[in-house]
């Protein structure tokens, strides 16, 4: 599975979606956009990205943290359990 996960400086769900990669097993490109020419890229290869992180599985935008949490436990690679 290839993944890349979109994410900006401090930003706290982006580490919270760097912890869920963790806890499936899974490696991941971290692109971090830090200029606005990262950002104006990003959003014109994404132009229903609203948030950060923005996560691509296998070339296909999955959305922010909430959304790829859901199709991790949807797939049974992670628990909701604590």
């Amino acid at each position: 599975m290839e993944i890349k996960i979109y994410t900006k400086p401090g930003c706290t769900y982006c580490t919270q979606a760097k912890e869920l990669m963790r806890r499936a097993g899974f490696e991941y490109e971290e692109i971090n956009v830090i200029t606005e020419k990262m950002r104006e890229e990003f959003y014109s290869a994404y132009p229903d990205a609203k948030t950060y992180p923005y996560v691509i599985i296998d070339g296909e935008a999955v959305g922010g943290l909430v959304e790829t949490a859901k199709l991790f436990v949807q797939k049974g690679l992670v628990s909701s359990r604590k």
